[in-house]
């Protein structure tokens, strides 16, 4: 990088203030020289702007209208605030399953079966392939798979939908056969492959996954045990939780990314604690927060812990999403519904962040 250039800010200078802008006036920055589009379209410049963005944690929530018909996207941004945008450029109605790095996961509403891959922020989007297995054997219940999960490797810019299920043959109830379907954005093909799982899981449990160390992980409904994907060797295998972690007795329990990290938050009717796995291989887990709920206390029955990183944690309620600050341990409402939503927030929100990544 040269250090200065007739009187202007040193490259560096303005690679770390392009770095911090929304995706859109990044766009728009573009136009504005030859300098700037050269420098914000470089490699490093892509890496450093999804640096930037992990340390921003925001929430992707649902928000649907009192018929139950129709919903609208909102972005909660501990930095930025609260904005709405849209899916439309999809051309069709869809439900948010999953959310990784920037990109979300949807399905179609009435076509089942069809998927998408898209970053909302640039508005790119990818079809996926259909798989060729429903015709033989379907996901149990409803068609829809028990599991959704989407990962996606900002270093490789390369993502892998995954999709779960205890599949029954016609006629039969389930056996326990767990099936899962990954596609690969490399090889643009889905992959199979079969086990036997005896694990439940709610549907909060499903929305939340969270992709670290190459693996997808979810949290099973007796939050007795992590269950794990690795997807470099497709095996499934179980990751132990903190030895404090309480579940019942009034006590909740939730799955989280925590800057890169495996993340767990109980939340009791007067704590939250946050426990941070610091050494993966070794499942060494370490207690980083304990919070006090006692001034929000007539939300915690229905609070639900959605993103989060060292300095904040945002969370949902039936009727508002707030912040926690870590430093200052201050609480804040960043967005309190206006109109009669049927379901709680807590129930479609999505942890997201903006990032710099192409779905093909």
């Amino acid at each position: 990088m040269s250090s200065q250039r007739d009187g202007i800010f040193p490259d560096e200078v303005i690679l770390q203030i392009l770095a911090r802008l929304p995706i859109e006036s990044l766009f728009r920055s573009k136009t504005v020289c030859k300098l700037w589009y050269r420098l914000s379209s470089d490699k490093y410049f892509i890496q450093l702007y999804n640096e930037v963005a992990a340390k921003n944690p925001m929430l992707l929530v649902e928000v649907s209208e009192s018929s139950g018909l129709n919903y609208s996207l909102i972005c909660v941004d501990s930095w930025r605030g609260v904005s709405e945008f849209s899916l439309d450029f999809l051309k069709d109605r869809v439900k948010v399953r999953a959310s990784c790095n920037g990109l979300l996961c949807c399905s179609s509403i009435p076509d089942k079966g069809v998927y998408y891959v898209c970053n909302p922020m640039t508005r790119e989007f990818k079809l996926l392939p259909r798989s060729r297995e429903r015709p033989v054997t379907r996901f149990y219940p409803d068609g829809e798979a028990t599991l959704v999960g989407l990962a996606c490797d900002l270093s490789t810019q390369k993502f892998n939908v995954v999709l779960a299920g205890y599949h029954r043959t016609f006629g039969h109830r389930p056996d326990g056969t767990f099936i899962c379907l990954v596609f690969d954005s490399e090889s643009n093909k889905w992959r199979k492959f079969v086990s036997f799982q005896d694990d439940q899981f709610t549907h909060m449990n499903r929305n939340q996954v969270v992709f670290v160390n190459r693996a997808l992980h979810w949290l099973t409904a007796s939050c007795s045990c992590i269950l794990v994907l690795d997807l470099d060797r497709d095996i499934w295998r179980k990751m132990s939780l903190p030895d404090e972690v309480n579940y019942g007795s009034g006590n909740r329990v939730y799955l989280l990314e925590s800057d890169g990290c495996l993340s767990v938050i109980q939340i009791s009717d007067i704590w939250m604690k946050i426990w941070v796995l610091k050494n993966y291989e070794k499942e060494e887990w370490h207690l980083v927060d304990r919070v006090s709920l006692r001034c929000i206390k007539g939300l915690v029955p229905g609070i639900f812990p959605i993103s989060q990183t060292c300095g904040y944690v945002l969370l949902a309620t039936h009727k508002q999403v707030l912040v926690y600050h870590h430093k200052s341990r201050v609480w804040k409402v960043m967005y309190s519904v206006k109109n009669s939503s049927t379901l709680p927030l807590w129930f479609s929100a999505h942890s997201f962040r903006s990032t710099i990544f192409s779905c093909h």
